[in-house]
């Protein structure tokens, strides 16, 4: 028996179901993200970096950092429209060569000016691609484990926030060139292209190739992904429930409904899951955790980590941390639920929030002496712990699961714009609060996680170990028996009022 697992270890890579390939090659996108994290705050402090575009106060800084974030913002609103006209794995890859080229320009940048405009191409690519990954690995993945590899995205995050810290913490080393800098810059460009190129051997979503009719390649797809014979014949069955955009639409006409359908994702009966699904993608952010990820070298100072290279160094323990929380709960999504993370989560982040304000409140933390900064340094650490164990991976995959087919696409481009937009103002206002009150900071995402895990707890269902079909047909009925009158019917991509009538027990 032990035998035997150790010789599956080394089986051949196609010895894997092709979903489960597909998901792994997709995923690794997702990286992108995660090194422009884990490199842009290491970056903007070294010494180089200041040598060729001078000091930068608290606001500039900000301005800098968070500069990616509402292209990112403003792409994702139509990232569902192209998704859907194009297809997953085509707009994969075309955001995949926009960062790429992004990087390249900020690689090269003379001027801060220059500099922050490839950021603003890098948010375009990112805001395409991000959402996007989630959606399709979501897609191919039979309902038994969707959990699992709906986590790898976020998996894919965290080993680009590990390879971003230590590349910066090997390349600050480098003094008297500005290639200390430009070189995880320039990685990142280069990888975007490589897995662009990746990408687009991958197989396109069943479930969109159903919504353009064309059922036998469709047929073709799921029969070779490696799913079980009966969510195969479910998927065959339900699945050709239309899509948002249809496929044939010119740009323009796609862009008008996908307007429209907005509209729709917050009217009867879409509002609540679209409202729900903006809420939550908001107050992750606000939870911090971009902004421990994007300052944690100055963080970690402010705790009293006095050197460069001790708080680079510290900056990507972290991420190891990161690193391996997110394999071990990689493994638990499909054991504990999305409910039930979420509400763990809540929990731990706020407790430990409140403890780090309170201990620089009372001025308890020194950077010399004394207990209060060890503390801190291991508050943060925890919380990197809880946040990517619990609210990383379970609100995502509860959002691109529960939402409606009708409004999958438009509804997750709402929610990915609103984590976009609410991260772009934590890191633009995060430098400035810790430089006028760090407690201020700490406290206000306590305060803001408490508020979360109180709206989880009163309005988020489990959806583990359902497929998508499932749920949809649940939630229909459910909002059908709460309102009397409300279905869903899809024909020819349009939304119809019908009268439900209940069934009267009495």
């Amino acid at each position: 028996m032990i035998f035997d697992g150790l010789r599956s270890l080394f089986n051949p890579v196609t010895q894997f179901p092709l979903y489960i390939r597909a998901s792994i090659v997709t995923s690794c996108v997702a990286m992108l993200f995660g090194m422009d994290t884990g490199t842009i705050g290491p970056v903007t402090t070294m010494p180089e970096f200041e040598k060729t575009f001078g000091k930068l106060s608290a606001t500039i800084h900000g301005v800098v950092i968070s500069s990616i974030l509402l292209p990112g913002a403003l792409s994702a609103l139509v990232a569902g429209l192209l998704a859907d006209k194009y297809g997953r794995i085509r707009l994969i890859v075309i955001g995949c060569c926009v960062y790429g080229l992004g990087a390249a320009v900020e690689c090269s940048a003379t001027i801060l000016g220059i500099f922050i405009l490839g950021r603003l191409i890098k948010g375009i690519g990112e805001g395409l691609f991000l959402s996007t990954v989630y959606v399709q690995v979501c897609e191919i993945s039979p309902a038994r484990n969707r959990g699992t590899m709906s986590s790898l995205p976020q998996f894919g995050i965290v080993t680009g926030l590990l390879a971003g810290f230590f590349t910066c913490y090997g390349t600050v080393r480098i003094e008297g060139s500005s290639i200390s800098w430009r070189l995880p810059i320039g990685l990142a460009s280069f990888l975007a292209f490589a897995f662009a190129a990746t990408c687009s051997l991958c197989p396109p979503s069943p479930r969109w190739l159903l919504a353009k009719g064309e059922v036998e390649h469709a047929r073709a797809v799921i029969a070779s992904l490696g799913i079980d014979q009966a969510e195969q014949e479910e998927l065959l069955a339900q699945s050709s429930v239309a899509i948002e955009h249809p496929p044939d639409a010119s740009f323009f006409e796609s862009l008008r409904r996908t307007f429209a359908d907005f509209g729709v994702a917050f009217s009867r009966p879409f509002r609540a899951r679209t409202a729900l699904g903006c809420f939550l993608m908001s107050f992750q952010q606000l939870s911090g955790i971009d902004a421990i990820l994007y300052y944690a070298p100055v963080l970690f100072r402010a705790a009293g980590l006095g050197s460069e290279q001790a708080t680079f160094l510290a900056s990507g323990v972290s991420a190891i941390v990161i690193f391996v929380v997110t394999v071990a709960a990689s493994m638990l999504a499909d054991v504990w639920g999305r409910r039930t993370a979420s509400l763990i989560g809540g929990v731990g982040i706020s407790v430990l929030m409140l403890v780090m304000g309170s201990l620089y409140a009372a001025g308890d933390v020194h950077p010399d002496r004394g207990a209060g900064r060890w503390l801190v340094i291991t508050g943060l650490y925890l919380f990197a712990i809880v946040f990517n164990g619990t609210w990383a991976l379970s609100f995502r995959t509860f959002l691109v699961e529960s939402l409606p087919s009708r409004t999958r696409s438009s509804a997750s481009a709402l929610a990915q714009s609103s984590n976009w937009v609410t991260n772009y103002i934590v890191a633009l206002t995060t430098p400035i609060l810790i430089e006028k009150s760090i407690f201020g900071a700490y406290y206000f995402f306590a305060f803001s996680t408490m508020l979360a895990t109180a709206v989880v707890a009163m309005f988020m269902f489990e959806t583990k170990g359902r497929s998508l079909e499932v749920i949809e047909a649940s939630y229909i009925q459910n909002t059908a028996r709460s309102t009397g009158r409300w279905g869903v019917v899809a024909t020819e991509f349009k939304l119809r009022r019908v009268r439900v009538n209940e069934i009267s027990t009495s």
